[in-house]
């Protein structure tokens, strides 16, 4: 063994010559995160492409489903079902719609929704025994599991996997409206699509058949018995729930793109660097 030592001019103190410095990195580690950011560079490029395609596609399909949501918010602002809702709110049974992703990598585009949820919950303590969770979306489900389980209702999952129809909608409104929890209000919390680098979190009040028929607003629609008010409240919430699926999922693929792009321009950054490191260290 072979220890090189560096003697001082006071001959008891004596301090070793470190060949190399702790934490440094060696060529070898360079060259295996260089690899790797490579990699990791190709695979947010092509997500980004295919976000790009996926974008594209549910942006058309946004334009068409917008109408649906307009309809049903003009019908329960001309109804003033806000006023009667808040009249009985003593017997308030609230049911909170959560629409989110089954997929990550987006933004904050699902934790927005989520954290909105909770805000609401937590600022009315006093009601949340009446409130059921509905999670649409396997991020919903897994966020609300942890602290509001005894709130959750149902879940969904398989969303964005395909094109949301208007009879995936049908499906969750039915089983919404068919559960044994009897609401008189609903609200449905998603992200409405902005920009290709914008969307908000917003809230879209719903309110049940009971609460419509009460509103003393309701005769301004002509010829509309009990039986024609329960279809078409139905198809009110069949409604809100398909256009929100279509502004979910616009904001979800634009976020997700803007994600990837700047991972994308992260990496190129790192790896524009990491050479100039390798070679300093080569030299050294």
């Amino acid at each position: 063994k072979s220890v090189f030592i560096f003697k001082m001019r006071h001959a008891n103190r004596l301090l070793p010559v470190i060949s190399s410095v702790r934490g440094m990195a060696t060529l070898k580690d360079i060259e295996i995160r260089l690899k790797s950011v490579t990699n990791i560079k190709k695979i947010t490029s092509s997500m980004k492409m295919v976000s790009g395609a996926k974008f594209n596609k549910a942006e058309k399909e946004l334009r068409p489903a917008r109408p649906y949501g307009a309809a049903a918010k003009d019908f329960y602002e001309n109804t003033d079902a806000e006023s009667v809702a808040k009249d009985s709110s003593s017997d308030l049974k609230h049911v909170i719609v959560a629409l989110t992703s089954d997929r990550g990598l987006c933004g904050a585009a699902n934790s927005s929704v989520a954290k909105t949820v909770r805000n609401y919950i937590n600022d009315h303590p006093k009601e949340k025994d009446n409130i059921r969770i509905v999670a649409i979306g396997d991020k919903s489900r897994s966020m609300f599991q942890r602290n509001l389980s005894k709130n959750m209702l149902m879940h969904f999952t398989g969303v964005g996997r395909y094109p949301a129809s208007f009879a995936d909608a049908a499906k969750i409104a039915e089983s919404i409206t068919s559960s044994d929890f009897e609401f008189n209000k609903a609200s449905l919390y998603y992200n409405i699509f902005k920009t290709v680098l914008s969307y908000e979190t917003t809230c879209q009040p719903l309110y049940s058949l009971e609460t419509v028929t009460k509103s003393e607003k309701l005769p301004i629609y002509d010829s509309m018995d009990e039986e024609a008010v329960r279809c078409y409240n139905e198809f009110l919430l069949t409604s809100v729930i398909y256009y929100g699926l279509k502004e979910a999922a616009a904001s979800e693929q634009s976020a997700r793109m803007t994600a990837m792009d700047s991972a994308t321009k992260n990496a190129g950054e790192m790896i524009d660097k990491l050479p100039l490191l390798r070679n300093r260290t080569r030299q050294a």
